[in-house]
């Protein structure tokens, strides 16, 4: 009998130290504006959720090698994006990455991104235990004017 117990043991031992340790994250709904010719940048967006309490740390893509976290916030009534070195990622919140608010930029293209693309970004995510984790999103690229914020349409007409 305890030789079964130490079988059953070591097996529930074996299969704990299987199961990652990192928080899972899950993206959502990415997509990337489309761009103008010659223009230079453009924004992905998507949810992103986590188990467990993590922050998205960085991204990169093939498309480009400038790739940086990004937020739109008021300073001193003016509008004003900046790099930011984390967004943090509470355990089981969803948290948007959307038009004047965070989102990644993809910066330095050297082609127009176009209605229909696909994007290929790579989210790094950094547990509080200090663990990094990668997720690959193919973000469809959407037209310039899908951006406006759901609050937001109806109120500027074009």
């Amino acid at each position: 009998m305890h030789s079964i117990q130490r079988s059953i043991l070591a097996a529930a031992c074996f299969a704990a130290l299987a199961i990652p340790a990192f928080a899972q994250v899950t993206v959502e709904d990415a997509w990337v504006r489309a761009t103008v010719p010659q223009q230079q940048a453009t924004g992905a967006f998507m949810q992103i959720q986590a188990a467990k309490d993590s922050r998205l740390v960085s991204a990169s893509s093939p498309l480009t090698s400038a790739v940086e976290v990004h937020e739109m916030a008021m300073q001193d009534n003016v509008m004003r994006m900046r790099q930011v070195p984390a967004v943090e990622l509470p355990a089981g919140k969803a948290v948007n990455l959307q038009p004047g608010g965070y989102h990644v930029m993809l910066m330095n293209l050297q082609q127009q991104v176009k209605e229909g693309d696909t994007v290929p970004i790579t989210l790094v995510f950094e547990g509080k235990d200090g663990k990094r984790e990668s997720v690959e999103v193919k973000a469809p690229v959407r037209p310039l004017n899908a951006a406006a914020p759901a609050a937001a349409q109806g109120a500027h007409k074009h």
